[in-house]
């Protein structure tokens, strides 16, 4: 696993100086620090889905050539079959699985994310991008933590949220959660 951060940190450092981009302007962008950003980069700390996600559209590839290095071929449609879609374990709480890897210049992000259950007492860890989130429920029961707000979702709900908020997701009952995300 610490192998593939630093592979995509690489390639992320790589793609970041050919356009020129500055490590400080990138994490303005990206409103994190820069000494996180330059973790991020150095393979230090794993890239949060959700960061990678806006890290690509800012040096306009796809984020499966982050993720992979292999650019996407697909125009017209791209199928990924149960339990097929390319695994992208970004953050040990979360679990995701890229449904649309394949395609190119996509407008969105679609996943299925695991959420496991954590021994109380242990902190929850808010991230935040920019852009939108839709969430669906697949199984189980989460608590999203959202600015000032709790929110309990069970299968079958949704939200859909500024991901520029502060959130985080908290699995229930001691079991895990499934829930289809898509990021804009």
């Amino acid at each position: 696993m610490q192998e593939k951060i630093k592979e995509v940190a690489a390639r992320v450092k790589e793609l970041r100086e050919i356009l020129e981009i500055s490590q400080e302007s990138l994490s303005a962008y990206l409103r994190i620090s820069p000494d996180i950003y330059r973790k991020y980069e150095n393979g230090e700390e794993d890239i949060p889905a959700s960061i990678l996600y806006e890290i690509s559209r800012k040096l306009g590839v796809e984020m499966s050539v982050l993720l992979t290095g292999e650019v996407p071929k697909m125009h017209y449609f791209t199928v990924t079959r149960k339990g097929k879609g390319a695994s992208v374990e970004r953050r040990k709480q979360y679990k995701y699985q890229n449904l649309a890897s394949n395609f190119i210049n996509k407008k969105a992000e679609p996943f299925i994310v695991t959420v496991e259950p954590k021994p109380d007492g242990v902190p929850v860890h808010a991230n935040s991008h920019p852009g939108q989130e839709f969430n669906y429920v697949l199984e189980g029961s989460f608590r999203l933590l959202i600015k000032d707000h709790e929110i309990t979702l069970n299968e079958g709900d949704s939200i859909y949220f500024d991901s520029g908020c502060d959130h985080a997701m908290v699995a229930l009952n001691n079991r895990p959660a499934r829930f289809l995300a898509i990021i804009m």
